[in-house]
């Protein structure tokens, strides 16, 4: 099947924030088209999210299913994963439930520019996954600060540089925050 299999390919139906994981972000062949993008089950083919929210029940996102949240998101309830954008699986689902994914989209449209702008103008070749866990995880007036901070740095310092303040920048406002930017381990 290589149509898109769902309207907003930047929100897995299972809430990953699709539009700010450093594999959306990736160019060639490892590149993901996000949750239902175009060719999505050639990267994930035994999806089974996919498969019984939008495939067989017709819906964009689990919330919108009357047994939300099933069994399905068992692994979720325990935090195994180490993969960043699991961490707001519940929150992004909750708020659409409450909001509507029109209102959820236009956030996310918020954080992709920020991380859009980071890595096309600070991107130092090795910041795109702290810049897409930065993006993930931190408010977005805090992201809003972060934008202000990168866009008001001298044109004189070289990309590394001012890769090095925005990470620091970055870490200083998460720890202020209580917000770990690192991968969880698994144990």
């Amino acid at each position: 099947m290589k149509d898109k299999l769902k309207k907003y390919e930047t929100i897995g139906c299972c809430g990953i924030d699709c539009g700010l994981c450093p594999r959306f972000h990736t160019k060639g062949d490892s590149a993901c088209p996000g949750c239902g993008g175009l060719n999505f089950n050639d990267k994930h083919p035994s999806c089974g999210f996919m498969t019984c929210c939008t495939i067989k029940n017709g819906l964009e996102v689990c919330s919108d299913c009357k047994d939300y949240p099933c069994k399905r998101f068992n692994k979720e309830k325990e935090g195994l994963d180490s993969f960043v954008t699991h961490r707001k699986v519940f929150v992004n689902l909750d708020y659409i439930k409450s909001n509507g994914i029109k209102q959820f989209i236009e956030n996310q449209k918020t954080r992709t520019g920020i991380l859009d702008d980071l890595l096309i103008n600070f991107d130092d070749g090795r910041s795109k996954n702290f810049y897409c866990i930065g993006c993930t995880l931190l408010p977005i007036d805090k992201l809003l600060e972060v934008n202000r901070f990168a866009c008001g740095l001298s044109t004189d310092i070289e990309t590394r540089e001012k890769s090095k303040l925005i990470k620091n920048f970055m870490t200083n406002i998460a720890d202020s925050l209580n917000i770990d930017l690192k991968l969880n381990k698994k144990k």
